[in-house]
């Protein structure tokens, strides 16, 4: 959601079908073109949002910005990304036309060309301040609001509490920051930089055209749809406009939220799978462990278990003493990974008090723990058979 909501669809640029290989290089690829065609023919398109991007740096009173991507939009841009405009204005369809160098920035890029709120101690809004993108100025018109993640949220009101060290005064922030997708997300969208397209066109993409025509290839083309009910005949719209400014070469896709859904939820999964893997193949080597010890254990005890039988001892009494010590070894080791994980999971939770920190649940102790027992009582399953068959004759003469 926080990069543009569920109607929100990407065309991606890709390679041609294999049919289509002798067409590679007639591909025109993602074009203004496109948009034209896509706003006169596919009235199920409710927005669609055209994007040249280039990477810049921006500087002022030689303070330079971290390199950051610098996007040539129209002002659809804002509903398309879910973008709140805090201060100022976004640029117009006149300074669009007219190719006006003005610029909205984000606060990531207000922070490091005139310094943060946090810094200062007061609010600072660059409205009409001038800054340098490539070396081309542009006035500041706009500013996005301030986007942050729960946890990096979390992490700046505790690094308002830190106290100054003594001897340098300086606050030291705790914590490594957020690096969740969501963090990354919000972080670029605060070093987001829009200025109009045709200003993008002109200034930075026409030495990069020929015939001294500007490149009118487009770094991305977004669309939303007018309704959810509605999207895949919203998008076999489009794709019946595109292949016709595409000249019947499909060198293009698209992909919905609901496809990057997917494809996170595939990670998860196939994470948890590989997890489960280790556990399991741990679980295997661990139970082996104990069925050698218990075996060695046996050897060692022979006689001691021949006496036993002797003087009255059931079958059965001696397979169950066999697999409660076994129980016990795997339970001793089970509460020592329980142990060890606590303790690593305090130290993360020190280390990154607000980012991201593992939880281990009573549910999730309970879980491991059964399986511990379980592995100790399978593990204990052969040397039990094998100390209860014993023959108490045989056995008194052992050693």
């Amino acid at each position: 959601i926080a990069m543009g909501g569920l109607d929100k669809v990407l065309t991606r640029e890709e390679d041609v079908p294999p049919q289509q290989e002798h067409l590679k290089d007639q591909a025109p690829g993602r074009t203004i073109h496109d948009v034209y065609a896509l706003k006169a023919s596919a009235p199920l398109i409710r927005v669609i949002s055209p994007e040249m991007g280039v990477w810049t740096t921006a500087s002022r009173g030689g303070k330079i910005s971290r390199p950051s991507e610098t996007v040539g939009v129209w002002p659809a841009v804002l509903d398309m990304n879910l973008h709140v405009l805090e201060h100022g204005r976004f640029f117009t369809a006149l300074d669009d036309d007219l190719a006006r160098n003005v610029i909205v920035i984000g606060s990531g890029i207000r922070d490091e060309l005139f310094g943060s709120p946090e810094e200062t101690g007061r609010p600072i809004i660059p409205l009409g301040e001038t800054v340098s993108v490539n070396g081309q100025p542009f006035v500041i018109v706009g500013m996005l609001q301030h986007y942050e993640s729960e946890s990096d949220r979390k992490q700046r009101e505790l690094n308002k509490h830190v106290a100054p060290e003594p001897q340098t005064g300086v606050t030291r922030k705790r914590g490594w920051g957020s690096r969740s997708p969501s963090g990354w997300v919000f972080r670029r969208k605060n070093y987001t930089a829009y200025i109009p397209l045709n200003t993008m066109w002109l200034r930075f993409r026409a030495s990069s055209g020929t015939n001294n025509i500007p490149d009118p290839q487009l770094t991305d083309l977004d669309i939303k749809v007018a309704s959810l009910e509605k999207l895949e005949p919203a998008l076999q719209q489009a794709r019946n406009v595109l292949m016709v400014t595409h000249r019947g070469i499909e060198d293009f896709s698209f992909r919905t939220q609901e496809n990057s859904a997917d494809d996170i939820n595939r990670t998860i999964r196939n994470a948890r799978m590989s997890g489960g893997l280790i556990a399991a193949i741990s679980l295997l080597v661990g139970g082996i462990g104990i069925m050698n010890i218990m075996l060695a254990s046996i050897t060692e005890r022979v006689r001691e278990i021949g006496i036993r039988k002797a003087i009255g001892a059931t079958t059965f009494a001696i397979f169950i003493q066999i697999i409660v010590e076994s129980l016990v070894i795997a339970l001793a080791g089970g509460v020592a990974g329980l142990a060890a994980s606590w303790g690593l999971v305090q130290l993360l939770q020190a280390l990154t008090p607000t980012s991201n920190t593992p939880v281990i649940t009573l549910d999730a102790m309970a879980v491991a723990f059964a399986f511990s027992a379980l592995v100790g009582i399978l593990a204990g399953l052969i040397p039990a058979f094998k100390a209860a068959r014993l023959d108490p004759i045989q056995a008194l003469r052992y050693g």
